[in-house]
């Protein structure tokens, strides 16, 4: 009767889906172990929903059925937010030991909140609502499907016995003891750092293979679905920088596919590797690049000019991208564009390129994680030399390079003209030497001969405009009329908009000269939220309350040792004279921030008056056992700018009926902050505390 709520079960309206992920029955049919990964549409607030950036939660839960003993364990523990919220849950149906007619059934569930974007009290609420009704409405499934059955005729279930075979065995062998096969099903093992990699080599024999998901993690069937071929040393690199990432960046991190192309990138050089992809995501972030394709419309201009669009997919199954550079009027685009409009447009065709290669390796089964690029030179002069279109493309070039590597499977250029050697001169020294790899070319019309298009793209699928007879719906490009050309003040002035729509502030931190934000609380029980991504060196985050305001920022120069900040200021607000304790007071305990980190959390407020931020720089404390000065502090006087921390932060506060309401103000409330959740993929550590949200 139990089993008969799956897949799904109409009487359990948040239940959506389920997908089995291991299954597993003795050969005396005595064990039938499943496991399953169940999604959920949790009844929670919009607001809360948008926050956390998921409409659905995710469930793992195994069945376990022994027939010898008479007893069904049920156990469940959540997936999504697991490094935020703990939730595990244990069900038991056993036979009364007195009374065999009688069905005994017991359940118990543990909630552990870490930290929730400081809705921690709400998503508790939310978690006992939901268990209190899957209780009530527990026995009366149960029932519903035990009446189904007795409609249907099935009134007794034969007891089980052990087969003929396995009997004889027993009385004959009692060097074998009958045991249940290992089970490759994560546990709480998985939950300490282990993979289920460490756990098959441990718990499963090399016969007995089991099916892999993309969250069965690093499991021999997942790896070859979703990743490709990996030695054991890529694996293990892999492994180590997801649990860093994991570990620094609480909640969402990317998906393997994403971190092992900046593995690839640097030769599974794991600290190079850590270092492009924490400043990856971190500009990721800042622009928000991973809603570019939801969120931003390109001009008309670029839908009718720019000679680009998806074609299909080449032999190998890489999503392919035509490109008649040749026939698209690059200084005209510059000219009534500018290069961030560009820019933006080309990181929307790469994000693209992603959401097409998930989509690709679902229809073809197996990992497929670049694309083939077909460029048309045709008609490629001097006009396309102009220098401020090879300068937007030097640009284009080098963003790409940094936050897509290994995205490029292949680059096909055809029909190569004379003046291809002096862009190629241009071009070359800024693309990597593994990408450079990749690249063939043809001039002329070499392409139609041996070891040309045929070689890795399907004769149906070959451009009409290259003599396929496929229709291709790339724009033909052409020149941009003058009439949309615009002055360069006013493509600067686009250009700013265009990368500063952020809600995000830069700021430098230098040693002796913290940086600090002053927020006035009118009312009590207010709440600051943060987020802030530590992009270089080492910080400590306080945060202090005055009854009095502090004199007006004054922004330190440094002139003393030359420092400038670029793209980020430094406002020292406390002053030196007032003191801790009298003048002010720490509110929270000071927090240690390495750098890559991403930082979440929230406090609120007990009194009324100012509250300051601090970004502080972090050094090691000085010996205690010498009066001598440190190398450091020697080093630190003759040069300062090597004591230069860089954050990228973001404030907001919200009123307390908004932030810890009931469930309708906090669904009508609109935040600043919700949007920068759901707008980020690189996930932060929260650090929600305040002794009243404890």
């Amino acid at each position: 009767a139990y089993e008969r709520r799956f897949p799904t079960c109409p009487l359990i309206p948040m239940f959506v889906a389920s997908d089995t992920v291991n299954e597993y029955k003795s050969e005396d049919e005595a064990i039938h172990v499943i496991e399953r990964r169940c999604k959920l549409d949790i009844d929670a607030p919009r607001l809360l929903k948008k926050i956390a950036g998921v409409d659905y939660v995710y469930f793992v839960q195994k069945n376990s059925l022994n027939r010898r003993e008479r007893t069904l364990h049920i156990e469940a523990y959540n997936e999504t937010f697991s490094n935020r919220v703990i939730i595990n849950e244990h069900c038991c149906y056993t036979v009364h030991p007195d009374n065999e007619d009688w069905t005994c059934f017991e359940q118990s569930a543990s909630l552990d909140i870490k930290s929730f974007f400081g809705f921690e009290s709400t998503v508790e609420k939310i978690a006992m609502k939901q268990y209190t009704s899957n209780i009530k409405k527990g026995k009366e499934i149960i029932e519903y499907y035990l009446k189904q059955l007795e409609e249907e005729g099935i009134t007794f279930v034969p007891r089980w016995t052990p087969p003929v075979a396995c009997k004889l065995e027993s009385s004959t062998s009692h060097t074998r003891r009958p045991v249940s096969p290992a089970i490759n099903i994560p546990d709480s093992a998985t939950k300490e750092g282990l993979n289920n990699k460490e756990i098959l080599n441990t718990s499963s024999s090399p016969s007995e293979p089991t099916a892999g998901t993309p969250d069965d993690k690093l499991d021999a069937d997942y790896i070859k679905r979703y990743l490709g071929d990996l030695t054991p040393m890529q694996e293990s690199c892999l492994i180590r920088l997801r649990q860093w990432l994991q570990e620094t960046h609480k909640g969402k991190i990317p998906k393997d596919e994403h971190i092992l192309r900046f593995l690839r990138a640097r030769d599974f050089n794991i600290d190079k590797a850590r270092e492009i992809l924490c400043q990856s995501l971190t500009w990721r972030k800042q622009h928000q690049v991973d809603y570019i394709l939801d969120t931003w419309n390109p001009p008309q201009v670029l839908q009718d000019y720019y000679a680009g669009g998806w074609h299909h997919h080449d032999k190998d199954g890489r999503p392919l991208y035509v490109l008649r550079l040749g026939q698209m009027d690059t200084k005209g685009l510059v000219r009534a564009l500018g290069e961030e409009a560009l820019l933006r447009y080309v990181l929307s065709i790469n994000e693209e390129g992603l959401r097409r290669c998930e989509e690709n390796t679902k229809v073809f089964g197996r990992p497929i994680s670049s694309w083939t690029c077909l460029v048309d030179l045709e008609g490629l002069n001097m006009r396309h030399l102009w220098r401020p279109g090879v300068k937007a493309l030097l640009r284009i070039i080098e963003v790409v390079e940094a936050n897509y590597p290994e995205t490029l499977g292949r680059l096909l250029i055809l029909r190569a003209p004379r003046v291809f050697p002096v862009l190629w001169t241009l071009v070359s020294p800024f693309i990597d030497d593994n990408t450079r790899k990749k690249f063939l070319i043809y001039a002329g019309n070499d392409y139609q001969g041996p070891g040309g298009l045929l070689d890795y793209i399907d004769k149906e699928i070959i451009p009409d405009f290259l003599g396929g007879e496929c229709m291709c719906e790339v724009p033909e490009g052409g020149l941009v009329p003058k009439s949309l050309y615009r002055t360069a003040e006013e493509l600067e002035n686009e250009d700013i908009k265009l990368w500063t729509e952020t809600i995000y502030q830069s700021a430098s931190v230098f040693k002796g000269a913290p940086h600090e934000v002053l927020i006035q609380i009118v009312d009590a029980s207010s709440v600051i939220t943060w987020d802030f991504d530590v992009c270089k060196g080492d910080i400590v985050f306080n945060i202090f309350h005055s009854k009095r305001a502090p004199q007006p920022p004054k922004k330190d120069s440094l002139g003393a040792h030359s420092i400038t900040s670029p793209g980020g200021n430094n406002v020292q607000l406390i002053d030196k004279v007032w003191q801790l304790g009298r003048d002010y007071s720490m509110v929270e305990s000071p927090l240690i921030c390495k750098e890559g980190e991403s930082v979440q959390g929230s406090h609120v407020t007990r009194w009324p008056g100012f509250y300051i931020l601090q970004w502080k720089f972090h050094s090691m404390p000085a010996c205690a056992t010498t009066n001598l000065p440190r190398v450091d502090d020697v080093l630190a006087s003759l040069q300062v700018s090597s004591h230069k921390c860089k954050v990228m932060y973001y404030t907001e506060v919200i009123g307390s009926e908004d932030f810890r309401g009931s469930m309708t103000s906090l669904e009508s409330s609109h935040s600043g902050f919700s949007q920068l959740s759901a707008a980020t993929t690189s996930s932060s550590q929260s650090h929600s505390s305040s002794m009243i949200s404890r």
